[in-house]
């Protein structure tokens, strides 16, 4: 049994070129446009999507709500699939980290495991926790019998689907990709339990 999983990263929001992890911030019509263009773009979509899976951060839940009302399907907010929590560097621009603590956030770029920000989430316990989302959202759909899922995130959580899919080290993580509203795809296999993409849109 294959599994379908469509990602999509939510778009531009109002603290767009932050760090803004756990912050609640809105999409701007910019990033909402983005989503939408990312979906009516796609020509390996399935028709309709059994279900819709979303961090509950209103920047990706209120473009889950859109979706499933579009389809009258069940929407599923997992808080395990909310972005990285960035501590006391939440809200604050890259530039002025650059600015204030050059080492630091160059040491966290290049080896996220081994570098902690103030009082923020270790890459491990990122891990873990999407590792943890990622299970029961496989349960949930062998449960239901839904062979086909889109999941509303962040670009953190891709990128760290997408280094685990390709198996490069942890600390790799923020060298993948996962751009302001794009849509990545990868489907599940319940007979090596192993997740891998299916194409990049």
């Amino acid at each position: 049994m294959h599994l379908k999983i469509d990602l999509l990263r939510h778009g531009e929001s109002e603290l767009s070129h932050t760090l803004r992890g756990s912050l609640d911030d809105a999409l701007t019509a910019k990033g909402w446009q983005q989503m939408l263009s990312s979906i009516d773009q796609s020509q390996t979509l399935p028709q309709q999507w059994d279900v819709v899976f979303s961090s509950p951060l209103q920047r990706c839940s209120m473009f889950a709500e859109h979706c499933v009302k579009e389809r009258d399907i069940p929407l599923i907010l997992d808080k395990n699939l909310q972005e990285m929590h960035f501590g006391d560097w939440e809200g604050q621009s890259i530039q002025q980290l650059y600015e204030q603590f050059p080492e630091t956030l160059a040491d966290f770029w290049q080896k996220p495991t081994q570098t902690t920000l103030p009082n923020a989430e270790t890459m491990h316990q990122f891990h873990l926790r999407v590792s943890t989302a990622m299970s029961n959202i496989q349960q949930q759909m062998q449960l239901n019998g839904w062979q086909s899922a889109l999941m509303v995130t962040h670009g953190g959580v891709i990128k760290l689907l997408k280094c685990m899919v390709l198996r490069q080290p942890l600390d790799d993580v923020l060298k993948m990709s996962a751009e302001l509203g794009q849509l990545n795809s990868f489907h599940w296999d319940a007979a090596t339990q192993m997740l891998a993409l299916r194409e990049l849109i």
